[in-house]
């Protein structure tokens, strides 16, 4: 009943706002064609169609908002006066009532603001979909600013969440593109994202890790955190005075060299997800500032890290292969590489997926940001999956949000950078660096502790093992394995060989028991080639 009563209260705004009218007539779908009678009850207004979307969406709740906001990056597919008024979703959402956020501050620390700051601002500085923002001097005389969730506000995006599962399994249990699709999987990661901005704390930790990150960085800052004023829904941290990387005037006014600028920013990008394994998955334009100093080596500011997103190692070996492959263009590769990984199923024609990988990727080669569309690509690309039946893999879906932030953010601020040749060089040395004897060494000392605590077991599993290859009935198919592509036939001789090696040196010499299970493990990779 509240998924329900959510429904209608969706529908009403919708109507009373008119957003069928952002519709052409011939997009609609039949539904709507025929409530137009009574849609013609709730007049038009005197807002533009830009107000009254941001008008519903603001009305709706912070899930609402957040769509809102990642539509404000994308100039490509939304009309420019939509962007504009989107672009208000950033961090000017109504704030709620001042005094309402001064006691929920003086009720989670204890004390009244009077005793807490030397001075406190009554008025926002800021409003966003889950939290509200006050500017604040610390007794120490320290600016910072005061950040508190919204009263409230976890019992309406409960309500939306128990509404978007509801019309997950609906599209699961009917549509065979929504079995593909795997809603339920993703409105549960999105589930857990959201309901982690509620929990301040968190994002307190969150941008101390990303800070012991870039400390010291010349292309990223992230300001300090003050934990003694920090609770689960109210967060202390420095204040920072930069410039909205959406500003493009003040940017050019004070001579930003906005080609490096845009250039840092992926590399910022790249460096997290690769190198860090913690990437900030919320990059929309309300949370990027940049520092008015030395604007000709600009550098990023970066804020709310309530957001963030990890991979795990075999997510980002397949990531980086792919897009290098990509890069080369060696399509095969990225068809047997979806095989390989279990995104499409096993049998799959390999030549036909390669075919149409190849006419999705080919037309964005040599081309600067601003001729390539990859709301079109992403069309097409679904028009493949749907033919091969690929999955939707959820624990993605925030790298792929946040990849959609950087093209937005891109776009604006040097809308002729070269994609490809920023990442390319990158990736090959991350993969080359992730294979060298001195980062294989640094993965064995790591893992070595819990490799040998299961080495007793691996005589018994080697038994195992080879008494069922002797129980298998001869007539059994035999399964002929999948062609190793160039890199594969020599990865396995290349690390079985390092591993006999680093066995046999001085370095082990009182590690006999390391220097015996590196030699199994050699002899394994080898016998595996």
């Amino acid at each position: 009943m509240t998924a329900l009563f959510r429904l209608l209260k969706i529908i009403r705004v919708g109507a009373r706002y008119r957003l069928d009218l952002l519709l052409d007539s011939a997009q609609q779908p039949w539904w709507l064609r025929s409530a137009k009678p009574l849609l013609w009850l709730f007049p038009k207004g005197e807002l533009s169609r830009g107000q009254r979307l941001r008008h519903a969406l603001e009305e709706l709740g912070p899930i609402f908002v957040k769509f809102g906001q990642l539509l404000s990056t994308r100039p490509d597919l939304v009309p420019q006066d939509i962007v504009k008024e989107l672009n208000h979703l950033q961090d000017n959402v109504a704030p709620f009532n001042q005094a309402e956020f001064q006691k929920i501050v003086e009720s989670s620390l204890g004390q009244p603001v009077e005793e807490l700051f030397a001075e406190f601002s009554a008025e926002p500085l800021a409003s966003a979909s889950v939290a509200q923002v006050h500017t604040a001097k610390l007794k120490s005389g320290e600016e910072v600013v005061v950040k508190a969730v919204r009263p409230g506000i976890e019992n309406t995006i409960n309500e939306d969440i128990a509404l978007l599962f509801r019309l997950a399994s609906l599209v699961e249990r009917f549509s065979a593109d929504g079995r593909r699709l795997r809603p339920v999987e993703v409105v549960e990661d999105y589930q857990h994202t959201i309901l982690n901005e509620l929990n301040l704390q968190m994002e307190a930790a969150n941008a101390c890790q990303l800070r012991r990150n870039f400390e010291n960085s010349p292309i990223l800052y992230v300001p300090k955190v003050h934990w003694e004023f920090c609770r689960q829904n109210v967060m202390v941290m420095e204040r920072i005075y930069g410039i909205p990387v959406t500003d493009i005037e003040q940017l050019e006014a004070q001579n930003t060299d906005m080609k490096r600028l845009a250039e840092r920013g992926v590399d910022i990008f790249f460096r997290q997800v690769f190198e860090d394994n913690f990437f900030h998955a919320d990059m929309h334009p309300g949370n990027i500032f940049v520092a008015r100093e030395n604007p000709k080596q600009p550098k990023y500011i970066a804020v709310d890290m309530a957001i963030v997103g990890s991979l795990n190692r075999e997510d980002q070996y397949y990531l980086a292969r792919n897009m290098l492959a990509i890069f080369r263009r060696d399509y095969r590769q990225v068809a047997e590489l979806h095989v390989q990984c279990g995104w499409v199923p096993a049998d799959t024609p390999i030549g036909e997926f390669e075919n149409a990988i190849r006419s999705v990727c080919e037309p964005i080669f040599e081309k600067p940001l601003a001729e390539i569309s990859f709301g079109q690509v992403l069309i097409q690309l679904f028009q493949t999956a749907r033919r091969f039946d690929m999955q939707v893999q959820p624990q993605l879906v925030l790298l792929q949000k946040t990849l959609l932030n950087i093209e937005g953010l891109g776009r604006q601020l040097y809308p002729d950078l070269d994609l490809w040749s920023t990442a390319h060089p990158y990736l090959e040395r991350w993969l080359k660096d992730r294979f060298a004897p001195k980062a294989l060494w640094q993965q064995f000392k790591r893992y070595a502790p819990e490799w040998m605590e299961k080495f007793p077991e691996i005589p018994e599993l080697i038994y195992e093992n080879l008494e069922r290859q002797r129980l298998r009935p001869a007539t059994q198919n035999i399964v002929k394995p999948e062609p190793k592509t160039r890199q594969g036939r020599y990865l396995w001789p290349i690390m079985g060989t390092a591993c006999l090696l680093m066995a046999a040196g001085p370095a082990l010499a009182a590690w006999s028991y390391q220097s015996l299970l590196l030699a199994v493990v050699g002899l394994a990779l080898l016998w595996h080639r």
